[in-house]
């Protein structure tokens, strides 16, 4: 099963966000726009607005996460939703209840929205493919599938330091192989036009025919960077890797870390994102995520507003309601 088979309702109307692949240029364009005018809302003195009133929105989160299971809170809040964390391992879940009738007893609360995050692939499709027509699921990140919201937030940040997509260089840096935020980005990056996206990472860390996603693939730090508007440094994802993928952290650091020597064979106004969390001195130098180039702070107060717009998109009323 696809994503396109599901994420739509039969007027077209995006019913889930499970996956960037098939979404139109169109859709994410209009995600994007939508996050421009909720940007405001977290500059107010009363951060609020009534979309999503009488909402229950339950964030089902069977794998940790601080930033992403935090942004959706408060992004539904801002929406006047009621927003319930469900603590998994605390739950009936944890007594050996399988995941769809924890699903079906949380529906019987009247949950309007599930955002699922779990460990293994195709669990948001699992959950989507299994609620009634009036119930919605937000992939908050499965496996190392997708993270369909992080990589729109990200496209989101590069549109607002480098305005249009088709001249960009970019260049997503680290552990793709195990990436789920990676696979996003290049969905979100190649769909808006950007012409020039380059993976870099050593041979062990890039997957197989990678360059089958129109992406141009590097093994040398240097000549992958050279020249880009855009650095995305991924974190090293040891949890999931099997075997000696690296010889060691220093090693990695060595080879493929983001010093500032190494930025400066970017463009001299690129920007420099991390998706969370750093391991600095692995993947990032501090002088680097620190530093004036780096956007890594802005990119998770861009989560909220991107976050808000998904949901405005999925559960609110129409365009011309929310814009009046």
């Amino acid at each position: 099963m696809t994503g396109g088979d599901i994420q739509f309702d039969r007027q077209g109307r995006l019913r889930h966000l499970l996956t960037l692949e098939g979404l139109s240029r169109q859709t994410i364009l209009e995600i994007l726009d939508l996050a421009e005018s909720f940007i405001s809302v977290g500059e107010r003195e009363i951060k609020k607005v009534p979309l999503l009133r009488g909402k229950t929105i339950l964030n089902l989160f069977f794998e940790s996460s601080t930033r992403t299971r935090t942004t959706f809170e408060i992004a539904g809040k801002r929406l006047s939703a009621d927003v319930i964390n469900l603590n998994v391992n605390a739950s009936a879940a944890s007594k050996g209840e399988t995941l769809l009738d924890t699903v079906r007893n949380l529906e019987a609360m009247h949950t309007d929205l599930f955002v699922v995050r779990h460990a293994e692939s195709g669990v948001a499709y699992l959950v989507a493919s299994h609620v009634p027509a009036h119930v919605h699921v937000i992939n908050a990140g499965d496996g190392s599938h997708a993270h369909p919201t992080q990589a729109l937030l990200d496209a989101f940040t590069i549109r607002r330091h480098k305005r249009a997509f088709n001249n960009l260089k970019v260049a997503i840096v680290g552990d793709m192989l195990h990436s789920r935020v990676a696979r996003s980005q290049i969905q979100v990056l190649t769909t808006l036009g950007v012409r020039d996206l380059r993976v870099v990472a050593p041979k062990t860390l890039l997957p197989l025919k990678v360059d089958r996603l129109g992406v141009r693939p590097f093994t040398d730090l240097h000549a992958g960077i050279e020249g880009v508007d855009v650095i995305i440094a991924l974190r090293l994802q040891r949890e999931r890797m099997h075997g000696a993928l690296i010889p060691s952290a220093q090693e990695y650091f060595d080879l493929f870390g983001l010093t500032p020597e190494r930025l400066a064979l970017a463009k001299p106004d690129a920007i420099v994102m991390h998706p969370g969390p750093i391991n600095r001195g692995l993947e990032i130098d501090s002088e680097v995520a620190d530093g004036s180039q780096s956007v890594i702070l802005s990119q998770v107060t861009n989560g909220i507003a991107v976050r808000m717009a998904v949901m405005a998109l999925i559960l609110g009323p129409s365009v011309e309601a929310r814009s009046g």
